[in-house]
């Protein structure tokens, strides 16, 4: 199989009775094999095998919805709340750029520590165990880096949630809206 054919996104096909179908490797797959593909960075598409629309974020939800049923969950029920908030608020398209920027942002940091690590290994990969082993010993450094950026992110993100109420403020301000006062007129 030729590097660029192997490399061509894969094509998913999920059926009316629930099954998925790698077209691939021509044969039926479980969520849990579709899990695999994403812990692989294996890049895929869902679709609906009638309609042909795009069912991968809700396969992509529907792993995460079993990762947190099961074991040890990453969100607690108060995030889950808030990001429920969000749906339809004003904020919405801010906050999902956001929460993917600070993915984005730990899993470089992530990366960079395995980097580091590995050069420290001489080559050797760093396993899920190593990786633990490393957390166990630089997780409190880990912790307050990640606090610190939590910290920095959550005062930028209330900056401009304050810029854009003063600038909304200023625009709509000449506006008589029930309980807001005028801006003060400087002649």
């Amino acid at each position: 199989m030729s590097s660029a054919k192997k490399n061509a996104e894969r094509l998913i096909k999920k059926y009316p009775n629930r099954r998925l179908y790698d077209t691939q490797t021509s044969s039926y797959i479980t969520l849990a094999d579709v899990k695999q593909l994403v812990l692989d960075a294996d890049e895929f598409t869902v679709v609906d095998a009638k309609s042909n629309d795009d069912l991968t974020r809700s396969i992509l939800l529907q792993i995460i919805l079993e990762e947190e049923a099961n074991g040890v969950p990453m969100f607690s029920s108060s995030v889950l709340a808030q990001i429920i908030r969000y749906y339809g608020h004003a904020m919405q398209g801010m906050m999902g750029s956001y929460l993917e920027k600070n993915v984005q942002a730990f899993t470089d940091i992530q990366n960079k520590f395995t980097s580091n690590a590995a050069g420290a290994l001489e080559g050797k990969p760093f396993s899920p165990e190593m990786w633990t082993q490393f957390m166990n010993v630089q997780g409190p450094m880990m912790q307050g880096m990640m606090n610190n950026y939590i910290d920095q992110s959550k005062n930028l993100f209330l900056q401009m949630q304050e810029q854009m109420q003063s600038q909304s403020k200023a625009m709509f301000g000449a506006f008589p809206f029930p309980g807001m006062t005028p801006p003060n007129d400087k002649k």
